[in-house]
This record gives structure tokens, sequence and C-alpha cells, in this order.
């Protein structure tokens, strides 16, 4: 008997109860809690350079994201996967494929003191510029399925060392749920590859049920879409269509049954609102999302809040919207950083942002006032302080595979921290982003440097975030600019020696990324350096004799709330 490696096993080995809900990777803890993760899909026909772009936002607190290549490999005919008993689920077998594919991705390091935590791994883009990326909806409570052998993690990872096109993950994903069961929340999975994007949307069936209830939906080249913790498949058609949408057999049969869906009504079918719970919780915190990527990619068309405010009768957001113009990789990155600038909802602004226009509100995100019957939520951006690693991939069909697929890689808040190329056939991985563990803070770890210099930034974050983007703009203008050389390079080289190729591309993702940790480290140097003690150090190392004065619009406010007690006799 042949056993995989034991991530394999740590990944399956999730308490997943009814009693006990764990949310794995999108931070979920309670169906109270802050939604996390966001993907935004880009098609070909909507990008400047062909590229098929998805996106993601790892957000959860306590998570600590190593990079790893999960090498290609040869398994024997009789080749399992074994998956232990826990809880309610008994043990089972995966069978094995005859090769997998590389796939770039990530190992987690959990909070141990996080309740059910484990050790896992999670692909991001294979060797055939297939990328996948998701975000955890929940869905119905009772559709959990702790019997089932496979949880979203696992299908994702899998998905990428089965498959060369988005369609056949997809295909992975549903078998390996429809035949061994799926275990876990509703999730919402993005898939892309050179020449199409997909969403995937999957819940369970159930204690002691079978199989899975999915849909997976294309979005139509020229457009993008976007996804945010909340089910965003809406109608689904009475026969499926391999080019648009498809869907499990049970998708209807199981919610009559349920009494969710009236099958003799006049009602149209729709996934989101029948699998999912939408609140006017989770309206708010993710269709925000969904409305302030569209508002800012296609401004033109005016997208109401209604619908993320609670308006009655305000119609959801759009599956797709064509951009007002094709959207460059740097364009996409942008959109990833946002924090509802320029609407009434700006985070920067107001006395929520504090006397610095702090974007970051700590969770959680709903609370109540003794007194008060109302309940209140903050605002949720796309950008967010607990966010594990971001990505933002390129697929391309213009280019060879390995020079084509890209992994835009970051850690921790994407806002002040900057996005690197690591190209999907690359061999190794920065050390720097390797190693660590979230239990230990370590000047030898990008993560941890990354994630300490914007806590920093949160004391005064007016003045020191403008000197961070400003060093984050110039490694990324610096990476977008060697980008066409580099792959010009590679792609030449390709045809002679591939071989040559990839350690090529290997020695550039590796180096720059070295080279920004280090760049980092003295960011953080300098920044620490300068703002100290409440003063602003000049260039010169000498102190002022006063500290940098509060902004004089929350003076106002101060004084507002205290209008006596600052006041000197005249």
């Amino acid at each position: 008997m042949f056993f995989v490696p034991p991530w394999f096993l740590e990944v399956s080995d999730t308490i997943m109860t009814m009693k006990h809900i764990i949310f794995l990777f999108a931070g979920l803890f309670t169906a109270g809690d802050a939604l996390c993760c966001t993907n935004i899909l880009v098609t070909k026909g909507a990008s400047v350079d062909g590229s098929v772009t998805i996106t993601y936002t790892a957000d959860a607190a306590g998570f600590y994201p190593r990079l790893e290549i999960f090498p290609a490999a040869e398994f024997p005919a009789d080749a399992v996967i074994e998956i232990p008993a826990a809880a309610e689920r008994p043990g089972g077998k995966i069978k094995q494929v005859a090769k997998t594919y590389q796939v770039l991705g990530v190992v987690w390091d959990l909070d141990t003191s996080n309740p059910g935590g484990f050790w896992t791994r999670q692909g991001c883009i294979n060797e055939f510029q297939v990328a996948i990326a998701e975000t955890t909806f929940g869905g119905r409570e009772e559709l959990v399925n702790p019997q089932g052998l496979v949880n979203y993690p696992m299908i994702m990872t899998l998905a990428l060392q089965r498959a060369k096109t988005a369609r056949e993950a997809v295909a992975v994903m549903v078998q390996l749920a429809e035949e061994y069961g799926y275990n876990d929340e509703g999730e919402s999975i993005s898939v892309a590859d050179k020449e199409e994007a997909w969403v995937f949307e999957i819940v369970g069936t159930g204690k002691n049920g079978k199989g899975a209830i999915w849909a997976a939906k294309r979005v139509p080249d020229g457009e993008i879409s976007v996804h945010a913790n909340q089910a965003r498949i809406g109608e689904i058609p009475e026969t499926p269509n391999p080019d648009e949408c498809i869907f499990s057999d049970n998708i209807r049969t199981f919610a009559a049954a349920k009494g969710w869906y009236d099958p003799n009504g006049n009602k149209v079918f729709r996934f989101d609102e029948v699998y999912d719970e939408i609140t006017a919780k989770s309206k708010r915190v993710c269709a925000s999302r969904v409305w302030s990527v569209f508002r800012r990619a296609a401004p033109s068309q005016n997208f109401s809040p209604d619908y993320h405010r609670g308006v009655a009768d305000a119609k959801p957001y759009p599956w797709s919207i064509k951009p007002d113009k094709r959207l460059s990789t740097a364009d996409i990155t942008a959109l990833m950083r946002d924090h509802f600038e320029g609407t009434e909802f700006d985070m920067t602004q107001g006395i929520d942002a504090g006397e610095y226009g702090l974007p970051r509100r700590w969770r959680p995100l709903y609370w109540k006032v003794k007194g008060d019957d109302n309940e209140y939520s903050w605002e949720r951006p796309v950008s967010t302080q607990q966010t594990g690693f971001s990505i933002v991939t390129q697929s391309r069909a213009s280019l060879p595979d390995k020079v084509g697929g890209v992994l835009w890689y970051s850690v921790d808040d994407n806002y002040l921290n900057c996005y690197f190329p690591l190209y999907c056939g690359i061999t190794e991985v920065p050390q720097s982003f390797a190693g660590g563990t979230i239990r230990q803070f370590s000047w030898d770890n990008a993560w941890w440097v990354c994630n300490l210099l914007s806590n920093y930034a949160n004391l005064k974050y007016s003045r020191m975030a403008p000197e961070i983007i400003a060093v984050q703009k110039e490694w990324e203008a610096k990476f977008f600019a060697l980008q066409k050389p580099v792959e010009r390079t590679a792609a030449d080289l390709m045809h002679s020696d591939p071989a040559l190729a990839q350690r090529y591309l290997t020695d550039y993702s590796v180096m720059q990324a070295e080279a920004l940790a280090v760049r980092w480290k003295k960011l953080a140097e300098a920044i620490f350096t300068k703002y100290n003690d409440g003063y602003i150090r000049s260039n010169d190392g000498k102190y002022p004799k006063e500290g940098d004065p509060y902004p004089e619009g929350w003076l106002r406010r101060v004084l507002k709330e205290k209008p006596e007690q600052f006041k000197l006799p005249k």
C-alpha cells in the first residue's frame, strides 16, 4: 500500500460538526463573525495583455503562510490518500492518480490557540497556468456533512495537481465531492486558465448525506466578476450549458425536498437565495466589496449602494460587468487595495478613522452599545489588516506555460506591502517567504517584517502610510517594467533550452523576492527611527522641539465632546 505525504492527513483531520463549525482559512468562527476573503476575476478580453486573472486576499487572524512547491509526482496503481477518522467522520481512502502536476502554493501555520487548529496546504497555481482561489460563504449550517472525506482546501489543491484547464479543475472538484462526500461549509471557488475564468460554488448535503450540491458558472469574455463571502451564482437554467453554466443533478430536487423551493411555483430558482442565507449583515460586509470593485472598474455604470445598505427591494449586483477600460495587472492590484475611498463610506474619513485616517476596524465587525436596541456594523473593505497572504494571478495563452503563468504574491496587509512575481514553473521559492512560524517573531521572515511595519503604521497612519506606499509603488513599477524583457528572454530560451529557461525564471523570482525582503526590513528600520515617541525626526537625524501636532479637524471633535476640560484661562 502507498501512502502520500502527511500534509494530506493534516488537511483532512478537521473537526466539522454542527455543534462546533470551523470555517477553514476564511477565519469564520461563528455565523456572526466577520466574513473574510475577496476574489476578483478578470477575463482575457477585459485585460490589457490578454491575461486571465484571479485575485485572492486570504484573510484571517493568526494564519501564517509559507510558500512551497508541491512537486509533480508519479504513483503506483494502488496508491491512495489515507483519511484518518476524526470526530463524526469515519476514516477512508481517496484514490490517487497516476501522475500529479507541479503546484505553487502555501503551507498554513495556524495559531495553535485556535480551537481545532491544524496544519494544511493550499495550492494557488500549477505548471499549466491553472489558478485557483476561494471565499467562504458558509450557507445553511444544516448542510455541513461531518462524515464527508473532502474539504475545500483539499479539493482545490487536488484539482491543481490533476487538471490542465479550468474546466478540468471543476470536473476534478465535482468528482471528489460527489464520490467521497463534501464535509465543509459553502464555498465560492475561482478557477482560471489561459482562456477563461469560472466560479464553482458548493455546499454539502447534511449529516449522513451523500455527495454535494454545486454549480459552476463562466465569466463572459470581456467582463469581470467578484465574489466576497456571499454566494454569487444566481438564476440556474433549466438545463446545463457546458459553455456557460453547469450544476449538480440534485440542485433543485434537494431544495424542494427541504421546502426551500417550490418547483410548481412561479419563482425562478436561484442558487444564492436557496443555499446561502443572505442577510442584512452579509450584504453589508460582503456585497459592499462587490459594489466597490464594480464602481471603480466601471464608474460610468453608476452602481447604487442600495443593495449592500439593505434598502428594501434593491436588486443584487450583476453576475459580471464590462469594465470601462481594459485592466492591467497594476489596475487589478489597485482594486485589491480598496477601503471605499472617494465614497460616503470612505474608511479613512470620520471619527471612526481616528485622528490619523486609519482605515482599520478591529474585530468584531458587528457591535452594540448598551441601552441601544440597534445592532451596528463597521465597514468591511477588500483590503484588511488580518490578511495572511494575497495573490493576483496571470494566465496567458500567448506565452509558454512556465512563462505565461505568474503568481503575484504579497504577505500580510496588501495595502502597505508589495506584490512580487513568482513564475508558475519555478523550482525553488524565496526562503524569506518560506520559513518561520506564527508563534515567534523573526526579522528573517518577510511576513513578520511586513506585519510589524503595517502595525506600527497604525499609530500615525496618514503620516507613515504614504512613505511606505511610495516604496511599494517604486518596487512594483520596477517589477512591471522588467516583466516584458524577462519574459521575452525566458520565452526565447524555452525554444532552445527549456531547463535553462526554468532556471532563469527561478533565479529571477527568488532574487527579486529576497531583495524585496531586504528592502522592507530597511524600510521598517527607517520608519521606526523616524517616527519615535510622537515626534517626526528630520532627515539629518535631529528631533524637533515639538512633537507632530494632531490634525485640526480631530482637535475640533475633542473640543466638541469636552469643551471646557482643556481650556486655559485667558
